[in-house]
């Protein structure tokens, strides 16, 4: 392998989701490698025979949604914590191909060098299946949804392209980056779709809030580009009102929240492949804890 990989790699399940579907909106919140524990939750629904009918991920909830659409049990976590420190994915090699640390193609693409995506499942109409990015020149939330955008591995890559590490990624001539620079959440979109049953999995524990502060960065990189930088500079206060409206909206029976149990201090590009680790089996422990109630809610 030539590179070093999570001690406990093998206990990752590697199976397939069954074809039963479930009716609902899974949405997937964004946060880098804080999406390990995304994984673990997803992991746990196929596991548990709760494939839902349509799902809708920002940046690293994309990829998470991606794999879960196409069944694949275990992928996205087995890639994770296998190539963290591959540099075709970040580091050198990644930066000679795509002109950023991480390469999200690393995970988006088929490459030989890991268990290609099932296409033939990921593209079965019965299920939707949404990615969030940013469009640089007006500063708002693209949805791309599969089977009606032309490529939806370039959609998912553009949702998970972070801001100034990342160049933009170009779909039909239009600039986009990472969800999260626009919609870090996208559980209005749920519910402005009619779903009655909308279950959010967070990647923060549910008292988290940012500290807002001033972003002098995104004018300084992005001046050509105005409305992405007034989005980004409000990102911070609108995602504590998202966070603020998924408790309510929780308490009020009208979506289902799973969120982290215990604070969590992974970083964006954790190096930790231990922490990461733990992060995924804390994502099937809440998974398993919160089961009971998700059932009743459904």
């Amino acid at each position: 392998m030539g590179h070093k990989a999570y001690s406990h790699l093998e206990s990752i399940p590697n199976c397939r989701a069954s074809n039963h579907l479930t009716k609902g909106c899974l949405v997937l919140e964004g946060g880098a490698f804080r999406g390990l524990y995304t994984q673990g939750v997803i992991d746990t629904l196929m596991l548990l025979d709760l494939n839902f009918s349509c799902v809708i991920g920002v940046s690293a909830g994309a990829i998470a949604g991606m794999g879960y659409v196409a069944g694949q049990i275990g992928r996205a976590a087995r890639l994770n914590l296998e190539y963290r420190h591959d540099d075709r994915y970040i580091g050198l090699r990644a930066f000679l191909r795509s002109h950023s640390l991480l390469d999200v193609g690393f995970v988006t693409e088929d490459r030989g060098v890991f268990e290609p995506v099932d296409e033939e499942r990921l593209m079965d109409p019965r299920r939707r299946f949404v990615a969030v990015a940013t469009n640089c020149l007006v500063g708002q939330p693209a949805y791309f949804e599969k089977g009606v955008c032309d490529d939806i591995a370039l959609a998912v890559r553009a949702s998970a392209t972070m801001p100034f590490i990342s160049p933009m990624v170009y779909i039909d001539g239009m600039p986009y980056l990472d969800g999260a620079c626009s919609c870090r959440i996208p559980y209005e979109w749920a519910l402005e779709q009619g779903y009655d049953k909308v279950v959010v999995v967070r990647t923060r524990d549910s008292s988290y809030r940012k500290v807002v502060k001033d972003e002098p960065l995104a004018g300084l990189v992005y001046g050509d580009y105005p409305a992405l930088v007034s989005s980004l500079e409000g990102a911070s206060a609108r995602y504590n009102v998202q966070c603020e409206d998924i408790e309510r909206l929780h308490d009020e029976g009208r979506l289902f929240r799973i969120a982290p149990s215990e604070p969590v201090f992974v970083d964006n590009l954790e190096s930790d492949l231990e922490k990461l680790g733990d992060l995924y089996w804390l994502g099937v422990y809440d998974c398993f804890a919160s089961i009971d109630a998700l059932r009743a809610y459904l």
